[in-house]
């Protein structure tokens, strides 16, 4: 089921969702079991220390009572004086009494009950304190296997998963959810124990005392039940959207962080800070109504205890009168109902506390429910990279069902060769290096490497042969060594110097404060986005594989440095089969295949001079780029300095001569013309 389920769906989720989040201490069941024990065992204590106080109390009464008879006569000779002299409620208090007449007060008695007492709830707390270090540590470890399942599942589902999904929401079940259910686990599961038992043995001990007074504490239950039921209701739907709302907030957050440059330089702050200002309220909604509904649960379950209070008071008071209780049991009893109302009202304060875990584990759990990629068939025995040769035959696709993207597309990549894949926005081209990588896996026809179908592959056995380098340069918090050490596992220091002196890292990284043990930033923010783009180029060096994809992965950096990473493509590419997807087509003219496509099929393929020769839909993309009105020669002299030609010092061929004409004038680096027809 999906997580973005209307919030008054969730609410018939709750239980289930309890209930497997019970399951989750499957693997703790020894600490846990400990834990439920050392909690039990507090709780009985607990419960009988007021029995013994009452006892404590029954003994300092009689003794007073003893105080005020004659002495050397016996207790129901004290009660008939009582009743012939007209005290006969008296009489029926002094018959529910053990005193002997005359006596006075038993201290020694009085005083052991005092230490028993004591005792009960010194042991009592003792046991609490273990079971809620016992508790805490099972809940971590909890905690930590889901966690490490969430990531573990984040690396597994499809890519079209995460393409649905905002980062930031996904994020905030990572954090916030986790975090969330990790305080409500830690304040709750002790207390929830503790209350089901303390109600349980403190109703026995009330039943025990007195079935009539227990009867009175029994009537507002029924009422109990109803507050609980109606506020627990209500406050999970505002727990289930208050903690969606966090989710979209997260997501707008960081969204508004990466894009700052950008949100700057188009005066959107404004409009940033509105947006904000909508998820923020929704958020500030949904936790309000959330908190102000599970505040009001303890005020009603308080308010219900008073009453409760009051009932047992007036009817103890006159039992007592008549002598069917002792004064020590009334006040054992009303301790008693103390005790059993307190743990209703945490057990309703605690209802909401579950109703916002469960909405949290609900949002995790639909992570882990998420489905896996498409199975795998395992290892396929006899593959082994090699020539590198590349087939798409017939293949068919769609990201959504009945909107086809790409139809019937055949296409042969020979080992070495590099095919080129241009066209306009949309045209499918990032879509074949999906299909190829099995990102998606095709809906009809096949892909083959080397001979065997790609879905006969696992996919670390498909990925591991093929290098790509991507138009947005992704780098992880760590050195620039190790960012391109990341290209393949156990590469030796040569191998990575070597790769960055070939994509020329070398030639800027030692302007840098440590060299290649220079820290990225998580925003990279502290070198260029062209130098983010070298270090992604020279990981790609560093995989040694027999077939690369570089989608766009020259446009982020500037002209002349364009030329020198050329140069080092070439290199790359030699013996290995490659495809480029690019818009600046000076980038791709010496490719051995270029492949044009439109609305997800191959329009035209050829060479470059083929192509223009054709004067078909490759001629116009190429006539769109370079054949610039007379303005915009010009504009490009005045930016190339004085006595530049029109275009000089632009996207020329790696080690050719900067030149004017049809074959300059691509602008700036990084400006995709060809996106437009």
């Amino acid at each position: 089921m999906s997580e973005d389920l209307a919030p008054n769906q969730r609410a018939s989720r709750l239980w289930p969702t309890l209930r497997r989040l019970a399951r989750e201490f499957g693997p703790e069941r020894t600490p846990f079991a400990l834990t439920v024990v050392a909690i039990v065992t507090s709780t009985v204590l607990t419960i009988i220390a007021p029995w013994v106080l009452g006892k404590a109390t029954d003994a300092v009464f009689a003794g007073f009572m003893s105080l005020q008879m004659r002495g050397g006569q016996t207790k129901d000779q004290a009660i008939a004086e009582l009743e012939a002299q007209g005290q006969g409620d008296r009489a029926a208090m002094l018959r529910a009494m053990d005193v002997v007449p005359g006596a006075g007060m038993d201290f020694a008695l009085i005083g052991r009950l005092l230490l028993v007492t004591l005792a009960v709830y010194v042991a009592a707390q003792a046991l609490m304190w273990a079971a809620g270090w016992i508790g805490n540590r099972l809940i971590q470890r909890v905690l930590l296997r889901l966690r490490e399942r969430v990531e573990d599942r984040i690396h597994r589902v499809p890519l079209s998963y995460l393409d649905g999904k905002q980062r930031g929401d996904i994020l905030s079940r990572l954090s916030n959810d986790l975090d969330n259910l990790s305080q409500v686990l830690n304040q709750s599961l002790q207390q929830i124990i503790n209350s089901v038992v303390m109600v349980v043995g403190v109703l026995a001990m009330m039943f025990a005392l007195s079935w009539q007074l227990a009867l009175v504490a029994l009537a507002t239950l029924p009422l109990t039940v109803l507050v609980v039921a109606l506020i627990g209701r209500r406050s999970q739907r505002e727990y289930a959207e208050q903690w969606k709302a966090t989710g979209e907030l997260n997501a707008y957050v960081e969204e508004s962080i990466g894009g700052q440059q950008l949100i700057q330089v188009y005066g959107a702050t404004e409009r940033t800070l509105e947006g904000f200002g909508a998820v923020n309220e929704r958020v500030y909604r949904s936790s309000l109504r959330a908190q102000a509904l599970a505040g009001s649960m303890m005020p009603a379950m308080s308010f219900v205890s008073n009453l409760v209070f009051v009932g047992i008071a007036v009817l103890g008071a006159w039992r007592v009168a008549t002598g069917g209780m002792t004064l020590g049991s009334v006040q054992a009893f009303i301790q008693y109902a103390r005790q059993f109302s307190q743990p209703l009202s945490q057990l309703g304060g605690m209802a909401a506390q579950l109703q916002s875990a469960a909405a949290s584990a609900e949002r995790v759990f639909d992570l882990l429910d998420a489905p896996d990629e498409a199975g795998e068939t395992g290892t396929h025995p006899d593959f082994a990279p090699g020539a590198g040769r590349i087939e798409f035959a017939d293949v068919s696709f769609a990201y959504a069902p009945g909107t086809p993207l790409i139809e019937h597309l055949s296409l042969v990549a020979e080992p070495g060769s590099t095919i080129a894949i241009v066209g306009s926005t949309g045209a499918g081209k990032t879509t074949l290096v999906n299909l190829l990588l099995r990102f998606y896996d095709v809906d009809d026809g096949s892909i083959t490497f080397d001979g065997i179908d790609i879905r006969e592959l696992s996919r670390t056995q498909l990925r591991s042969p093929i290098g790509m380098v991507l138009q947005d340069a992704w780098l992880f918090e760590g050195t620039i060594y190790d960012n391109i050490a990341y290209g393949r596992a156990g590469a030796t220091r040569e191998e990575v110097l070597a790769a960055a002196r070939d994509a020329y890292v070398d030639r800027f990284v030692h302007h840098l404060p440590d060299g290649y043990d220079t820290v990225i930033t998580e925003a990279a923010d502290n070198i260029s986005q062209g130098e983010r783009q070298l270090i992604t180029i020279a990981r790609a060096f560093v995989s040694q594989p027999r077939v690369l994809v570089l989608d766009e992965a020259t446009s982020s950096v500037d002209t002349r440095t364009e030329v020198l990473v050329q140069e080092a493509m070439n290199r790359l590419r030699a013996g290995r089969t490659s495809f480029v997807i690019a818009h600046r087509l000076s980038t791709i003219r010496n490719a051995d295949l270029i492949v044009v496509m439109e609305s997800g099929h191959i329009v035209e393929q050829g060479s470059h001079d083929e192509l223009l020769d054709a004067d078909g839909r490759y001629a116009q993309l190429y006539e769109s780029q370079y054949a610039q009105p007379a303005e915009g020669a010009d504009a490009d002299a005045d930016s190339a300095g004085p006595g530049a030609s029109p275009g000089a010092g632009l996207d020329t061929a790696p080690g050719a001569a900067p030149s004017a004409g049809p074959s300059a004038g691509l602008g700036t680096a990084g400006q995709d013309s060809a996106e437009a027809p």
